[in-house]
């Protein structure tokens, strides 16, 4: 069913074909380790994540800014590997309200395509900030996993061109 006008503004979508299977997207939306080095828009530099990543498991990540911390708490609802996630997300960039962002990753050939979903936003502007922070870690979230060199097959010497080893 299509979203009515007065729900088109407190719903972002953000798609992203990434180059990795959808195991290993998953594992990085669920490793804290990895998820310092993408979940970082904006001015953030690095984030600090605790997952406890099962039904009814709570995170909280801590996005460094260079002038100040975003603090993002909730609950998730959903978990299942390799495909979806959905949590509860609530931030002082949502007014402290709890909004929800669904996860879902879909194989492509060898690669895999993100669709996040995060909704039920109190306001259009905070949406709006949501969709550019979104794009910016789905955009660094590629890029970690193409310099991570996943979905690539691992190369021995004896597979090099020529038998070189």
């Amino acid at each position: 069913m299509p979203a009515t006008a007065g729900e088109a503004y407190n719903r972002v979508v953000i798609r992203r074909m990434l180059p990795a299977t959808r195991e290993e997207v998953f594992a990085a939306w669920t490793d804290p380790e990895s998820m310092a080095h993408w979940m970082c828009p904006g001015d953030v530099t690095r984030a600090e994540a605790h997952l406890d990543v099962r039904v009814g498991g709570s995170y909280r990540i801590l996005m460094k800014g260079k002038s100040q911390d975003y603090d993002h708490t909730g609950e998730y609802q959903v978990v299942e590997p390799p495909s979806k996630l959905v949590f509860t997300w609530t931030s002082k960039g949502t007014g402290d309200e709890t909004t929800l962002v669904t996860v879902e990753i879909f194989e492509r050939g060898k690669h895999s395509e993100l669709v996040l979903t995060h909704e039920r936003f109190p306001t259009p502007e905070q949406a709006k900030r949501h969709e550019g922070g979104w794009g910016q870690i789905a955009d660094k979230l590629a890029a970690y996993l193409g310099e991570a060199g996943c979905g690539q097959p691992s190369v021995t010497p004896t597979e090099l061109p020529g038998g070189r080893s």
